[in-house]
């Protein structure tokens, strides 16, 4: 019998942050002609991944460049949170989300930024958490790297992306290279398939063309291969269930 795959996020003070599903949405997608990136599925797709820690207020931050725990700055545009602060130096801006993660055995917790979700002047460092054992609660953090420069966080923005990953799963695989010439089948798929795509791209240039009609090609999106062939586990969303009072 399969154990359940369950996460419980107990929380640890009275206040913690807000949990959510990922989304979809991204807002310098929204501003692009067509919103033309969400036709990059595993963009779109990335983006669903996991479940979302948001910002409780909004604040601007900024690092003078030093390493001393005063050298971040924070301004809160509205009540200070003690969930937000400086406490490593050295340009990190820290998130304590309040909670306790527990996941189901053998499985990690990826602790991460919010995928395709840059910001200009600040990085996410990124943490894999053994959450099926230990007792302790961790805290998201930011990396500066411009000094004298202003970063702002809004409320209700994430912050940080948390999914289950199985312990041990990515060390199982065997790496090998091979020259693709050694699978004829799939040689032949992928030349079928760079040639369509050179030649699309030159006819896009022309207008009134078919491919200047179409815009774009949809072969991944509908999960086809080059020979119209469909795979049936192809997924186009990503549904993650929501956090529930248990």
């Amino acid at each position: 019998m399969k154990e359940k795959l369950q996460i419980t996020a107990y929380e640890a003070i009275e206040h913690p942050v807000a949990l959510r599903a990922a989304q979809r949405a991204r807002s310098w997608i929204e501003e692009l002609p067509e919103r033309f990136a969400y036709r990059c599925l595993p963009l779109a797709i990335a983006n669903q991944v996991g479940w979302e820690l948001l910002n409780p207020v909004s604040f601007t931050a900024s690092w003078n460049g030093k390493d001393g725990l005063d050298a971040v700055k924070i301004r809160f545009h509205g009540e200070p949170s003690p969930l937000i602060g400086s406490h490593f130096g050295h340009g990190v801006l820290t998130f304590t989300p309040g909670y306790l993660f527990r996941t189901t055995k053998s499985h990690n917790l990826y602790v991460k930024g919010p995928a395709n979700k840059p910001k200009d002047g600040i990085a996410p460092l990124e943490g894999l958490i053994e959450t099926d054992w230990a007792p302790y609660s961790f805290t998201m953090n930011w990396q500066f790297t411009r000094k004298r420069h202003k970063v702002t966080f809004e409320e209700g923005e994430p912050f940080c992306t948390i999914l289950p990953y199985p312990r041990h799963y990515a060390r199982k695989f065997d790496a090998t290279t091979r020259n693709l010439n050694d699978n004829p089948k799939l040689y032949r798929q992928y030349v079928d398939w760079r040639d369509e795509r050179l030649r699309f791209n030159e006819e896009l240039k022309v207008t009134d063309s078919d491919a200047a009609k179409k815009g774009w090609q949809r072969s991944y999106m509908k999960g086809e291969d080059t020979a119209g062939n469909t795979f049936a586990g192809h997924e186009t969303k990503m549904q993650m269930k929501d956090f529930k009072r248990g």
